[in-house]
């Protein structure tokens, strides 16, 4: 039963844990048509106008953590609209506050090119049917009457890609979707989610399969200093995975590749752009493809210790966890043969551990399999570091000019200035989440927040240099390039 305090982290992480539970007891089929029911008991709403559209939500959620779109539509985006959550947000963009004066001079209605304004009695009158919603009559007000309510998700989203039908109801377009994420957590009102992959990783474990967990770069003070990647093998055992291995490692490893061919595309005069930010190379995909040939062909780093992982065990299913939506898109990509089988968010992995009734628990830091460049991976920078310090071990020519981009504005400013042959960097470092991985849509704690744990705990590294770190794994066994 949903708190009565039921907020829209509460309600999505109740639902995430009661599927994982009943996929575990193996009942999931029978019973998850009376969870709505289980979790909205009685008659009276808590949360939204009645307990019939709350159950419709928690029925549409459910799907959702099923791998399912919310709605019996067909799609592969794994970004989602939950439709019946989506009704309670507000149509009308641009609104009439009290401040309007009702001028004589009429700026407003004469600045609106589509017939949408007209004088009441009292104030000014925007008819939303017509509303165009272009803001000329919001700047033209000079008593700044008009207020811009633009939809929290249309301002998340860095590509556009949201807008509204007839009955305001949000439709991404999948052209040009980016698969970020950032929509999600910016609605209030938790009508947009992503697909989960709980169910199907939980049936390979109740299925006798080996599981591998590949955790982030960004994990490390995602859960308090006290909490190691010794911690997260141990309680991540616990729930059905074979074993744990550090994405930190695969940092190194895409550092190393992308050294190489950075070293070959500076010489031959040559600008790239870094590979490891999937929501980066969806942007260039959708939104400049005359400079998809400016990507790096090394895989991410989710991808190499993927495939080392299938290398030794052809059998092994591989789940990357960690606080990145757009991961799940680049796992569903078959063209990338080796990739992680699915992903998992931290909040997704908290439900499993719920599900089982597990807990992390403080232990030793006492094993590191990357160096500290891959564990920086996940920070803003941190990929045009470990690439240089490659360099610098290999004596390559390291003066070599990046530009590390913190966001997806100034993605995109630096992809516009390489399309129009005025990017004065040789190389772009792309991070559509600000701050880097750290700063990705699902993470557990925000960055400031874990920025003093997670120092700690980097801080606890050793300083093995990047190559001196892969002598000790089979890296001629599979490819580093797409």
């Amino acid at each position: 039963m949903l708190a009565d305090d039921a907020t829209v982290l509460s309600i999505k992480h109740q639902v995430l844990c009661e599927v994982a539970k009943l996929a575990y007891e193996g009942t999931l089929e029978e019973k998850k048509e009376l969870l709505p029911y289980e979790l909205i008991p009685g008659s009276r709403a808590r949360f939204r106008c009645c307990v019939y559209k709350e159950r419709e939500i928690i029925r549409q959620r459910v799907r959702l953590t099923e791998g399912k779109c919310p709605s019996d539509r067909e799609s592969d985006n794994m970004i989602q609209v939950i439709s019946s959550a989506c009704e309670e947000c507000p149509i009308a963009r641009y609104v009439v506050t009290d401040n309007c004066r009702k001028c004589m001079k009429k700026s407003c209605q004469q600045a609106c090119r589509f017939g949408a304004i007209t004088m009441g009695r009292d104030r000014a009158y925007i008819n939303p049917n017509q509303c165009k919603e272009c803001g000329l009559c919001s700047k033209a007000c000079p008593y700044n009457a008009i207020a811009d309510l633009m939809r929290p998700c249309r301002r998340a989203c860095p590509v556009d890609a949201m807008s509204y039908d007839e009955n305001g109801i949000c439709v991404i377009d999948e052209e040009k979707c980016i698969q970020c994420g950032h929509c999600i957590h910016s609605c209030p009102f938790g009508a947009i989610g992503s697909k989960t992959f709980i169910v199907d990783i939980i049936n390979a474990m109740r299925a006798g399969k080996k599981v591998y967990a590949m955790v982030a770069p960004a994990t490390e003070g995602q859960f308090g200093k006290d909490i190691t990647m010794s911690s997260i093998r141990t309680g991540l055992k616990k729930v059905g995975f074979e074993d744990m291995i550090e994405v930190g490692l695969g940092g190194d490893m895409t550092a190393a590749a992308e050294a190489e061919e950075w070293a070959e595309a500076y010489k031959d005069g040559k600008k790239m752009t870094t590979s490891c930010c999937p929501a980066f190379v969806n942007i260039v995909k959708k939104h400049f493809p005359e400079l998809y040939e400016n990507v790096s062909t090394t895989v991410s780093p989710m991808c190499a210790v993927s495939r080392m992982i299938k290398a030794k065990d052809p059998e092994a299913i591989t789940v990357f966890i960690g606080p990145c939506v757009a991961k799940k898109a680049e796992s569903q990509d078959k063209s990338i043969e080796g990739n992680a089988d699915y992903v998992l968010t931290y909040g997704e992995m908290r439900a499993m551990l719920k599900a089982k009734d597990v807990q992390f628990e403080p232990e030793e830091n006492d094993t590191q399999e990357a160096s500290i460049y891959g564990k920086r991976f996940a920070n803003s920078g941190g990929v045009t570091a470990a690439v240089v310090q490659c360099l610098n071990e290999s004596n390559e020519n390291a003066d070599i000019k990046v530009r590390a981009c913190n966001g997806a504005a100034e993605c995109k400013a630096a992809l516009t200035l390489l399309k129009l042959g005025r990017l004065p960097e040789d190389f772009v470092e792309g991070m559509v989440c600000e701050g880097g991985c750290v700063g990705g849509p699902s993470q557990h704690r925000t960055e400031k927040a874990a920025l003093k744990d997670r120092k700690a705990l980097l801080d606890q590294a050793d300083d093995r240099e990047v190559h001196a770190n892969l002598a000790n794994y089979p890296m001629d066994t599979f490819s580093m390039h797409r």
